[in-house]
């Protein structure tokens, strides 16, 4: 585990709420001058703290749309199985999370499509590949109440 110190913590903090901050801009924020502040930068994207600039696309605004989370009990529990399924949910763009999970179900994944009938075409297809699943539920996302939420770092970080 990297070693953090609070400034590089503020860097962390800065870029999580906006990516595209430019580096002079950064440096100002955090109370850095721009050579120090760049270093820091690059040693967390070396250390693999920053995985990776996104933008955040308006999906409201790029046309009709529907966000459902579907949780999933696969048949069998064995390694092999957990691999199949996680192998194969990677071919799936509409697929755009999913988590193993401790508990009753094994997997939740989020899924964006246009609308009930892709989401279910997508559901029959991936039932239709034999990746394991053996029940699944489906959760409609009605409407978004939290979703540019900023890191913990005071509580990760803490002890």
């Amino acid at each position: 585990m990297t070693r953090l110190d609070q400034k590089d913590i503020d860097i962390l903090r800065a870029l999580s709420v906006d990516g595209r901050i430019s580096k002079a801009a950064l440096a100002e924020k955090v109370g850095l001058s721009a050579t120090p502040c760049w270093n820091r930068l690059k040693r967390l994207e070396e250390a693999g703290l920053i995985e990776s600039y996104r933008a955040r696309i308006s999906l409201r605004k790029l046309g009709p749309h529907i966000v459902v989370f579907l949780t999933a009990e696969l048949a069998d529990h064995t390694a092999a199985s957990f691999r199949t399924f996680e192998a194969n949910v990677q071919r799936y763009d509409e697929v755009i999370g999913c988590w193993a999970l401790g508990g009753g179900f094994d997997y939740i994944l989020q899924i964006v499509t246009r609308d009930i009938d892709a989401y279910q075409r997508l559901v029959d297809e991936m039932l239709d590949a034999r990746m394991g699943i053996a029940r699944y539920f489906t959760y409609f996302v009605t409407k978004p109440v939290k979703t540019d939420g900023v890191l913990p770092f005071a509580e990760l970080i803490a002890g």
